[in-house]
């Protein structure tokens, strides 16, 4: 994706099944959960880099001896300043006192982080600043272990103010309005109240309260916590969470929007947002590794017990498609062949937009995490070739010359690598608020790749949002190379609604494709429509979320996909490039061909699976017409 968007957070969970001893005699260091929980969230810093943080509870801690551990950071480097600050208070001791860290019960009963149940969290900040009391794991302290509560996440709630104002119904003062600390403290709430409920029973069965907080921690049902919990929620999330005294539990919307697997064996529980994660850090196949079923929770008792349990719906899948064009890594046996299928669909459009004049265009892609995609433009552009070769041999007959037979078998797509991309003048840029003609050479060009005049050049990326860095950036820099015409290719639908369930693109005011469809609108005389769609917007700004409609489709339906990307090829050329420029999207049929379990597609189509999407897109139209430059949510 060529546009900066922040995205997805990322989950990591590990519970330790076994005694701290056991994995000192089997893998030669207790720290074993602590170097897994690392690994898990290093492969997963594409999903997080606002910041992260780790919190671990110690089973069986006593009195007057800290169980929760904690650290957080928004640097750069967060994960590596953690493990760093982690690994120094193992140093120190090793230091001091050589061979005392294999002594595990005075490491555990002395050292942070020494511990059998870790959860990990990689932050992309969508809401709130990005400030140390905003990144994850967030913690409800309480001087009873069973009330504690440790939660993170990757979720966006839509409707924050509703469940808020719940909140403060129930005669509670939320610290804040953010949906962290709305989450946090709405599960605290029923976590209280469970708690009570079981205080109650034993209470009565005579027990004293020493013994009652034991049975508590055995007894409490955090299903029906999570049940109670959610019932409000709209939106998509993925949340972890620990009790004081051990139980955790994994949670999963009942929409199936925000990703979350699952492994386990008789040694460990692990949970984290993508399938390959695990695999790989723990060396198992993609069949032992388990999707966390929509409306769900995994439920790890502090006695070892796991067990999956329904909390809500579920309700028709619609996972986010945008998590197999772009966010999860390729790496994953079905989104590496989903993302191919993507660019091989794009074949007819693409022949189309260069005029069949295959021989002479010059296929390539940008960024670097378009490459799967590429490889399936470039796989189906060979069939198409070779389909076209067979009809040349035949139209030639018996009289072909051998001239003839070294031109037709030459024929194959041509590839480059024509542009790469400058790291670090790019992390230069960004920190830069006059970044003027600097953004023109955030890539470099691969000089002499294409015929001056001659050539098409087709470039592929995972997807076109606001379409800035094209304009001022890409456009420029292939127009260097002299193309005939540049084609940019977008594997992806166009983006044309806003998203409210984890990724930063709120504001339809960004997408190139809106603003297209509302230009067209203007220069057809039909400015009407977009009148009528705002008095409907406004008409509907108080009711509640699920009579909410959303008539914001009503801008694009007068105009086809491919009117609408000729438009955004006339507005992302300047006056200066000399190529004729073309855009070529993806359709919703091809988006659905290729990812068929998928079908979260309302960033392209406006159907969104929760009444609080058609509350966001609504507000987000309202705040375009009124010129507010905010959050739609």
């Amino acid at each position: 994706m060529t546009d900066e968007i922040k995205h997805e957070c990322g989950i990591a969970f590990i519970r330790l099944l076994k005694p701290l001893e056991y994995y000192q005699l089997k893998y030669g260091t207790w720290r074993y959960g602590l170097n897994k929980l690392y690994l898990l969230m290093e492969k997963q810093h594409n999903r997080g880099q606002d910041g992260a943080g780790v919190a671990t509870i110690k089973l069986d801690a006593q009195p007057g001896h800290e169980y929760l551990n904690r650290l957080r950071s928004i640097n750069p480097s967060a994960i590596n300043d953690i493990f760093q600050e982690i690994k120094k208070n193992f140093n120190d001791i090793e230091d001091k006192s050589p061979g005392l860290l294999k002594d595990i019960a005075w490491a555990k009963e002395n050292l942070p982080f020494c511990a059998e149940v870790l959860m990990g969290h990689l932050r992309y900040g969508t809401y709130g600043k990005n400030n140390i009391e905003n990144a994850h794991p967030v913690v409800r302290h309480n001087n009873w272990r069973s009330r504690t509560l440790i939660m993170a996440g990757n979720f966006n709630l839509t409707n924050v103010d509703e469940i808020f104002g719940h909140l403060v119904d129930l005669g509670q003062h939320p610290r804040g309005k953010i949906d962290t600390v709305t989450m946090l403290e709405n599960v605290g709430h029923f976590l209280d109240a469970e708690n009570q409920k079981q205080f109650n029973i034993f209470k009565k069965q005579g027990l004293t309260n020493r013994e009652i907080s034991g049975a508590i921690e055995k007894n409490i049902d955090l299903a029906e916590v999570l049940q109670e919990s959610s019932k409000k929620w709209d939106g998509g999330y993925a949340i972890m969470g620990m009790i004081g005294h051990g139980d955790a539990f994994i949670m999963r919307d009942p929409w199936a929007i925000r990703p979350a697997f699952y492994y386990r064996d008789d040694e460990i529980v692990v949970a984290a947002s993508e399938r390959p994660v695990i695999q790989t850090v723990m060396n198992v196949a993609a069949e032992e590794v388990q999707e966390l079923a929509a409306g769900s929770a995994l439920i790890i008792k502090k006695d070892g017990e796991v067990s999956t349990e329904y909390i809500r719906g579920p309700y028709e899948r619609r996972s986010c498609s945008f998590e197999r064009i772009y966010f999860s890594r390729g790496s994953d046996k079905d989104i590496y062949r989903e993302r191919k299928k993507l660019g091989e669909l794009l074949i007819p459009r693409i022949v189309t937009a260069v005029n069949n004049e295959l021989e002479n265009t010059v296929f390539s892609f940008i960024p670097n995490t378009a490459e799967t995609a590429f490889y399936g433009m470039v796989h189906g552009m060979e069939k198409h070739m070779q389909t076209e070769a067979k009809k040349r041999f035949l139209e030639c007959g018996r009289e072909i010359t051998e001239e003839q037979i070294d031109k037709i078998i030459s024929l194959k797509p041509r590839i480059e690598k024509v542009a790469i991309k400058d790291i670090k003048l790019r992390t230069f840029i960004s920190q830069d608020e006059g970044r003027g003609d600097l953004v023109g050479h955030v890539y470099d060009i691969t000089y002499k790749t294409i015929r001056k005049d001659i050539d098409n050049l087709v470039i592929i990326d995972d997807s076109i949002v606001r379409g800035t860095t094209l304009k001022y950036s890409i456009i420029r820099i292939l127009d260097r190379l002299g193309p005939k015409r540049i084609v940019v290719v977008s594997s992806s639908p166009q983006i044309r609604y806003p998203d409210c369930y984890g990724i930063d693109m709120a504001k339809l005011g960004d997408f190139v494709a809106f603003r297209a469809a509302i230009d067209l609108l203007k220069e057809t005389g039909r400015e009407n429509i977009i009148n009528d769609v705002y008095k409907k917007s406004k008409a509907q700004e108080n009711l509640p979320k699920e009579e909410i409609t959303n008539y914001v489709k009503e801008i694009y339906a007068p105009f086809t996909q491919v009117e609408i990307c000729e438009k955004i090829a006339e507005m992302l050329k300047t006056p200066d490039i000399k190529a004729e420029l073309k855009i070529v999207f993806q359709t919703v049929e091809g988006l659905h061909e290729a990812c068929p379990n998928h079908t979260g597609d309302w960033y392209f189509t406006g159907n969104y699976p929760t009444p609080g999407g058609n509350k966001v897109v609504n507000r987000s139209f309202i705040n375009f017409i009124e010129g507010r430059n905010s959050r739609a949510y």
